[in-house]
């Protein structure tokens, strides 16, 4: 291995990030990109292969290196390389990644020198590097051979400045010795991008090729042309060496022969060779970590600081004593009991704020479902009426009444009553079903032990449905109690006197409760029926009163657009299209007539099923009920004309009766059910929990079985005193590598003016550096041009960036041939 520099780095970085990878964690600290720019035949693929320590460029005369190749440097405990185009192909033979290279550059560009923008990914694993990336970018070169278009130079440039531009990455600029470095592409490149040096090293190759009695003595000592980080020179293995399979190691002793030997150089000669070049570099990347690694320890400090408490209670932690675990069971019981009390009276320690959960949805069930359910199994007004005169004319029998007949009334209102056993067992169904559920979300917080959530979830289910048998009993039990007893005497029943008084609509709105300009409900309903010449489906802002449903243009109610009386309107849901998600009912006339403008139905809908039950029960409150079907259980079909007036007038009469008489069950259930429900079902659940769950599960005899942890505690256990560990580590790796490297400081500013910019400047005054653009070149071929640009726009789309707007040489005009 060539780069020894490496030796005191690698160790840290790597140590760093084997104790950030246990803490699954990745090191970010983004160390910066290397190019290489020069010229042509310039050394620079041959200054990359000493930085890497082994052979696996292409060498040769004129261009060799005609595709960009990202080399990334990874650290792993074998040595082998892998290219992106040969996914899952490993190359432990450094010749075969050479005649790879060799290989798809060809497949790209030909065998006549062609180019291309299109880069060669290869990653190089070793234990003996760091995590690098290394840019082998073509040579400047002027004039276009073989394949290569007549705008040679600019695609060129373009193609370093992809690389270069980036804040991130250090520029060798190669200069042959043998060359004027006033004229150097290299610094110019770099000068356009870097205007202040801080990123730009200047490296002189092919010193043992100059002339005999000249030398580069004062370049290198920083004098003639100076850089801001100065120059260092190499010597490079001849293509004859490289033939020749000369090591680098002993190209390496050569070049240090040759600094010591030079009478100009050797006062320089530890400023000078590619060990120095190695050790440069290693510092430019020493003093990026150091940069990085206050930022790096603060959030470091910070995980520590959150797996401290946790980390310390696991430390501690004794699996197989029983004093432990009876004391967590005895917590585990108590916290079960806390938090399934704090559902349900709505002090939890987080407030859910997307859905209704526990206690929230279990008053939602008492105060909106039951009395929604109540409402539905309310007959039509037909249907009532068609009841009531069989049940007339039946107690009747063969005679024509004179009077109202009691026991019609005591029929049709035990049949009502016997009608609320269903709704009643529903709510006690649904009530149940949501403190299971309200368990499964207490519950899961102890999922570190298996055995113990399988023992109290079955526990605790068996003691919810006891309760529920005991509740929907208790329930029956009201029910049957109503049903013993019709008490005409209640002091809020009319009595027959007062119902022969009162007409049908007046006592709807008395049992309502509502003035006529009383507002139930106001929200935006989107109206979906509307077809697309009559502007389709728009939403709309909503208000729903006693006596009528409007709606505006929005939520300000300045633009009234409709209000719609609700005189003999019913509601019927309406079943979602394959298009929509959106619930949707129905507003119709029981009449048959039009409900707004020539729609016999108006479709509302709305963003949920919850959303839809509200709207319902606000109509339910208005007194607009759902669709029912008028035929009786007998199928004798709609209800017969009344022709005997005496008999329609007892009809009244019952009807206004029993309206009177289920109005009062329907209060006194509606407000016995929550009670019922809450002290037979609720509290019992919660007193359970809170009394008996413990003594139960001792009761078991398995105490110690109860309390085996679960495979999936164990391993968080470990992972986090494995985390904790591992940050504590890398928290000193990282006090350590502050202590053991320094930091050099930047060297101060130069004059480069003699560097002439590649673009024009403005004058001083102007504060913006503006960039020109290449000027048009003649006579290239169409074809060329756009081989060129899609090549460009390719790897644009490859690295996910815009092609670049970048400094252009201003060629000289390519003159007309004759």
């Amino acid at each position: 291995m060539g780069n020894r520099g490496m030796e005191d780095l690698i160790p840290l970085v790597n140590r760093l990030q084997h104790a950030l990878g246990s803490a699954g964690q990745s090191c970010s600290l983004h160390l910066p990109q290397i190019a290489v720019v020069g010229g042509q035949s310039a050394g620079k693929s041959s200054v990359l292969e000493n930085f890497v320590g082994r052979d696996f460029l292409p060498r040769g005369s004129g261009m060799v290196t005609r595709r960009p190749l990202v080399l990334q440097l990874l650290t792993a405990d074998t040595e082998h390389g892998e290219f992106l185009h040969c996914k899952g192909k490993k190359f432990t033979d450094f010749e075969e990644i050479c005649r790879e290279i060799e290989a798809e550059t060809q497949r790209i560009t030909g065998s006549n020198k062609g180019i291309s923008p299109v880069p060669i990914n290869l990653r190089i694993y070793s234990p003996n590097v760091l995590n690098l990336t290394l840019v082998d970018l073509p040579g400047i070169t002027k004039v276009p051979v073989g394949d290569q278009p007549a705008d040679i130079e600019y695609q060129i440039r373009d193609m370093i400045m992809q690389y270069i531009c980036k804040d991130n990455c250090l520029i060798l600029a190669v200069t042959p010795a043998n060359t004027d470095l006033a004229n150097s592409d290299a610094l110019k490149l770099a000068k356009d991008v870097d205007p202040q040096g801080q990123r730009t090293i200047g490296v002189i190759t092919k010193l043992d090729l100059m002339d005999k009695g000249t030398d580069a003595r004062n370049i290198l000592e920083n004098r003639l042309l100076p850089l801001r980080r100065g120059y260092i020179g190499v010597v490079n293995r001849s293509q004859k060496d490289v033939v020749g399979k000369k090591d680098i190691k002993a190209a390496l002793l050569a070049e240090k022969d040759f600094f010591l030997s030079h009478p100009s150089y050797k006062h320089m000669a530890e400023s000078m060779g590619t060990p120095y070049l190695q050790k440069t570099l290693n510092q430019q990347l020493t003093n990026h970590i150091r940069e990085s690694l206050p930022g790096f320890r603060s959030h470091l400090q910070s995980q520590l600081l959150s797996l401290n408490k946790e980390a310390e209670e696991f430390k501690q932690f004794s699996p197989d004593d029983p004093a432990r675990r009876t004391k967590t069971l005895l917590q585990l019981a108590q916290r079960l009991a806390v938090d399934f009390e704090k559902l349900i009276e709505g002090s939890g320690d987080t407030v859910d704020t997307v859905n209704l959960s526990g206690g929230a949805k279990i008053n939602r069930i008492f105060h909106v479902r039951f009395p929604y359910e109540l409402v539905q199994i309310e007959s039509d007004e037909k249907k009532l009426r068609q009841e009531i005169n069989y049940a007339i004319r039946n107690i009747h029998g063969v005679r024509t009444g004179l009077f109202t007949p009691d026991m019609a009334f005591e029929a049709i209102v035990k049949k009502q009553l016997s009608c609320l056993k269903r709704p009643c067992i529903k709510c006690v169904d649904m009530v149940s079903q949501e403190l299971i559920s309200t368990l499964y979300q207490c519950i899961n917080k102890l999922s570190s032990f298996p055995k113990l959530q399988e023992e109290t979830e079955r526990l605790i289910t068996t003691e919810i449905r006891e309760q529920e048998s005991k509740c929907k009993e208790q329930v029956l039990m009201l029910i049957e109690i109503q049903l013993a007893y019709i008490n005409t005497k209640h002091e809020d029943f009319i009595g027959f006197t007062t119902a022969q008084q009162t007409n049908n609509q007046a006592n709807k709105k008395t049992h309502a409760g509502m003035a006529a300009n009383h507002v139930i409900r106001k929200g935006w309903l989107t109206i979906s029926n509307l077809g697309i010449m009559k502007g389709g489906a728009r939403e709309y802002w909503f208000i729903l009163s006693a006596e009528s449903l409007s709606w505006f243009k929005d939520d300000e109610e300045k633009e009234k657009k409709y209000m719609l009386p609700l005189d003999n309107l019913r509601f019927r849901d309406v079943e979602k299209t394959f298009m929509s998600s959106k619930c949707v009912f129905a507003l119709f006339n029981t009449e048959l007539r039009n409900v707004y403008k020539d729609y016999k139905s108006l479709e509302l809908a709305c963003g949920s099923q919850e959303e839809l039950d509200s709207w319902k029960a606000s109509l339910l409150q208005a007194g607009v009920y759902p669709e029912k079907v008028a035929v009786d259980e007998q199928g004798n079909g709609a209800p017969e004309n009344f022709i005997d007036p005496q008999l329609e007038r007892q009809v009244e009469t019952i009807r206004n009766l029993v309206e009177s008489y289920m109005s009062i069950i329907y209060k006194t259930i509606k407000d016995l059910m929550p009670k019922t429900i809450m002290h037979l079902m609720i509290n019992s659940v919660k007193e359970f929990i809170s009394s008996e769950l413990l003594a139960q599960l001792y009761a078991l005899g398995e105490c110690s079985a109860l309390m085996d942890e679960s495979t999936e505690q164990q391993k968080y256990r470990e992972e986090v005193l494995r985390k904790h560990a591992a940050l504590k580590e890398a928290l000193a790796v990282i006090g350590k590598f502050s202590t053991s490297t320094c930091t050099t400081p930047l060297p101060p500013p130069v004059d480069s003016s003699w560097i002439r910019p590649s673009s024009p400047t403005l004058p001083k005054k102007t504060s913006v550096r503006v960039r020109g653009h290449a000027p048009s070149v003649p006579r290239v071929p169409s074809n060329a041009s756009s081989k060129s640009t899609d090549s460009l726009q390719q790897i644009a789309r490859q690295h996910h960036r815009a092609p670049p707007s970048v400094p252009r040489r201003h060629l000289p005009a390519i003159p007309n041939v004759k």
